[in-house]
């Protein structure tokens, strides 16, 4: 499939992820790609996909993966009808093993649920979920009863993250949005507001500085996310050369100084904000939830249905390091979102059972 067959696609799909949008094989190094689509006998693109080839080093078989993807109706009792043939090119292209990972959520928790549930050794699925998005329930299902394993079991072991946390935007003012926020939130901008701390957005040239701060982030909070700026620097290159304005960055300044910078992707109908990093000091007058708060502003008026916060650990536990994260989260009044989460399946054959195994093991030294 063409690109501008496979973007015409994508513009009827207003809800797919921007990892299944042709750019995004731009930023990924070492894999080679593909864009498939499926239809009728009589015309026309029902479904499709982007999808990564890493190949097993050595040999000529290919781990095959559609991150977020493939955008096709999930709904569709008969996923046979797409998911057969699918799987048949991928093994004639000389996969040995496929992962995707299908959109539907799996359950969701309000902010008021998951703060309810905190303590000692708890986790997010301890708590009665909000809502249990039944079509979710239904495709794992459909999946297992064909042989596919969810990655990792029931506990993260996805190169996505399971639970992410969403701003619900669509119909929704911005007045609703600022109500939405808790007290520690609102009074947090007010305080940057009155600091003087100015939101703007960067350019190419501020990545460097992003990158900085951002390795102090990592420092600081205890994580590393293995990236070097020449990836961002070709993450921002090729998805604003697909689209003005796929990926943003803010930057909160004060004084004079960038305090804080995000990045932030914009495709179709949702926002995600992506990245964020921040300086050790001057933490008192709140750059990040300044720009957090201008962040959602902006995928408000660009008419989004959702403002995506990306991943948030599983743990509730307030002793856990990482609960911060998603204590933060919380306070923007949003949902823990708990995906379908990757679906892994070896092509069928010994030799394809072998090689699976052996591509998991060389996924675990890296």
């Amino acid at each position: 499939m063409s690109v501008p067959e496979y973007q015409a696609f994508l513009t009827g799909q207003r809800h797919a992820g921007f990892l299944q949008y042709p750019s995004w094989a731009g930023v990924k190094d070492h894999w080679r790609s593909e864009l498939l689509g499926w239809g009728p006998p009589s015309g026309g693109t029902e479904g499709g996909g982007l999808v990564l080839y890493r190949q097993l080093p050595g040999t000529r078989k290919y781990f095959a993966y559609l991150p977020e993807g493939p955008v096709a109706d999930w709904s569709d009792p008969d996923i046979d009808r797409w998911l057969t043939p699918l799987l048949r090119h991928l093994r004639a292209a000389g996969a040995f093993a496929v992962r995707i990972g299908p959109a539907p959520a799996y359950r969701r928790w309000d902010a008021a649920a998951a703060k309810s549930g905190t303590g000692p050794g708890r986790q997010i699925s301890d708590v009665l979920a909000s809502e249990v998005d039944p079509l979710g329930t239904a495709v794992a299902d459909r999946l297992r009863t064909r042989g596919w394993h969810r990655c990792g079991g029931e506990d993260d072991g996805d190169a996505q993250p399971r639970h992410v946390f969403r701003v619900p935007l669509a119909g929704r003012t911005l007045d609703d949005l600022w109500s939405g926020l808790n007290q520690e939130w609102r009074r947090n901008i007010r305080k940057a507001e009155k600091a003087g701390v100015e939101t703007v957005l960067g350019t190419a040239d501020d990545l460097p500085e992003f990158y900085r701060l951002l390795r102090i982030t990592e420092e600081r909070d205890g994580f590393r996310l293995g990236r070097s700026l020449a990836y961002y620097q070709k993450q921002y290159e090729v998805l604003n050369a697909e689209a003005p304005g796929r990926m943003r960055l803010y930057l909160a300044r004060h004084q004079g100084e960038i305090l804080a910078a995000h990045t932030m992707i914009v495709a179709g109908r949702r926002v995600w904000y992506q990245t964020g990093a921040s300086a050790d000091h001057r933490r008192e007058v709140r750059p990040s939830n300044a720009l957090q708060w201008r962040m959602m502003a902006d995928a408000h008026a660009l008419g989004a249905d959702e403002y995506d916060m990306r991943g948030v650990p599983s743990t509730l536990d307030p002793d856990e390091r990482s609960f911060g994260l998603l204590r933060w989260k919380l306070g923007t009044g949003g949902q823990v979102v708990e995906t379908l989460g990757e679906w892994e399946i070896p092509m069928a054959g010994y030799a394809n059972t072998a090689l699976y195994k052996a591509f998991q093991t060389y996924l675990a030294r890296r």
